[in-house]
């Protein structure tokens, strides 16, 4: 593809996020090279990299256009953020041609917005912080309020790209290995800090078309959740249920820590997510895992309440600690969403709660850096049951950074950690005395 051709498909995509603003980008972008296999890998790649960075920047550049008195549609967006990461009037003129493939040529009022934007910089001292940091207006002040003079530290890591972060699938191989053949496949990696199953990759790669993913030797899953699936410190004796496990990414890792050994449950209410994990299961050589769709009432789950040494909540939340990966949910997020969020984990917390048995553990976690979803929920937990009670973690030693063993909850964030945003906590059901 020419340049132009290139800056055509960005427009087209971005016009189709837009119109399709229930679903993820991602999964949009997806939908959109498949239905055009004639676009090579280098140019999707060009694609993909234009069009995250305007999603990260995507409330910068529509208080930009907002100021110059411009529309705000998809074709000057990207004219917009072509001018504001250095190109040129002229340049971006040449882009915008109106010939074959390319974008129809700039006309005089889009030049005259355009010219205006010269010089400029992305980042203006007159933004609001809200606009600066891309979070909704409505999150800035719950932000400002937890992070207090780190705020700006904290917003701007979140703004950054996120690493590619892998788990070493110990059942199959170890890290030093693993790293050595991903090598030979052409990719670098390094170790983790904290996680000692991590590998990370800087850029992106396509790790999926790997001889280690498909062998199930590697999994994708972020630092943060790495620590969570060690928090539970589960072990090869234990009966665990995964209360919430999507697509099983930290029930593989419960499972390597149970050495393939002992009882996983695997349950969620989406079929489609409980399929998915069942593939990862048999991919990555795990024989210890059911699956269940949940449904509250249901025969298995009457059958086991209090029977558990370990539950993972791993609750439905905001998402808000992905936004380096999910730049789009920002501009989705309401507040409304939160309040519906917050009722519900404490809907699901409750129902878990049943389901642990007397000296056995809930670990709860979000992938949320916002404290109704966190520590709130936790406070509002304990009150309603004080037949819990929150204690540190008893994973063997070794396994999780050391003062991680000082704190029965810990809230990651890309600034201090440089992981996604992830909170969780550990509660132990105590005895009833006799």
């Amino acid at each position: 593809m020419t340049p132009s051709a290139q800056i055509s498909a960005v427009i087209e995509l971005l016009l189709n996020i837009q119109n399709q603003r229930h679903a993820p980008a991602d999964a949009t972008a997806n939908r959109f090279f498949r239905q055009r296999r004639y676009i090579g890998g280098g140019d999707r790649r060009y694609v993909s990299a234009q069009i995250w960075e305007i999603m990260r920047h995507y409330r910068k550049l529509q208080w930009w256009l907002k100021r110059i008195g411009s529309p705000t549609n998809p074709r000057m967006m990207v004219a917009a953020f072509l001018m504001l990461t250095g190109k040129t009037l002229t340049e971006v003129s040449h882009l915008f041609s109106g010939e074959r493939y390319a974008p129809l040529s700039l006309t005089q009022n889009e030049g005259l917005y355009l010219q205006s934007l010269e010089n400029q910089k992305m980042f203006s001292d007159d933004m609001p912080k809200a606009v600066r940091y891309e979070v909704p207006d409505w999150v800035y002040p719950l932000l400002e309020q937890q992070f207090g003079d780190n705020i700006d530290a904290e917003l701007s890591a979140l703004l950054q790209p996120a690493s590619l972060d892998l788990r070493v699938n110990l059942l199959k191989e170890e890290r030093s290995n693993a790293k050595e053949m991903l090598k030979q496949e052409g990719i670098s990696s390094e170790n983790m800090p904290l996680s000692p199953w991590g590998l990370r990759v800087e850029g992106r790669q396509s790790v999926t078309s790997t001889n280690l993913f498909k062998d199930g030797i590697i999994e994708i899953q972020d630092e943060g959740s790495q620590l969570i699936a060690l928090m539970t410190g589960v072990t090869s004796q234990m009966r665990v249920l995964d209360f919430c496990a999507g697509a099983g990414g930290k029930t593989l890792a419960m499972a390597t820590m149970m050495q393939n050994k002992g009882q996983i449950i695997a349950s969620d209410v989406h079929t489609v997510r409980v399929s998915a994990a069942e593939k990862r299961f048999r991919r990555a050589g795990v024989f210890n895992v059911q699956t269940h769709i949940f449904a509250e009432g249901a025969k298995w789950i009457k059958r086991r309440v209090k029977t558990f040494d370990r539950v993972l909540v791993d609750a439905p939340c905001s998402g808000t600690g992905t936004w380096r990966r999910n730049p789009d949910a920002r501009l989705k997020f309401k507040a409304n969403d939160l309040d519906e969020l917050v009722a519900k984990q404490s809907d699901i917390l409750d129902s878990a709660a049943k389901m642990v048995k007397e000296g056995g553990r809930l670990i709860y976690a979000t992938c949320s850096i916002l404290r109704k979803e966190n520590q709130d929920q936790i406070e509002f937990f304990l009150k309603a049951h004080p037949e819990f009670k929150l204690v540190c973690p008893d994973t063997p030693e070794g396994l999780l950074p050391p003062d991680f063993y000082q704190n029965p909850t810990f809230q990651l964030t890309p600034a201090q950690y440089q992981t996604d945003g992830f909170f969780c906590a550990v509660l132990e059901r105590q005895k009833d005395a006799e």
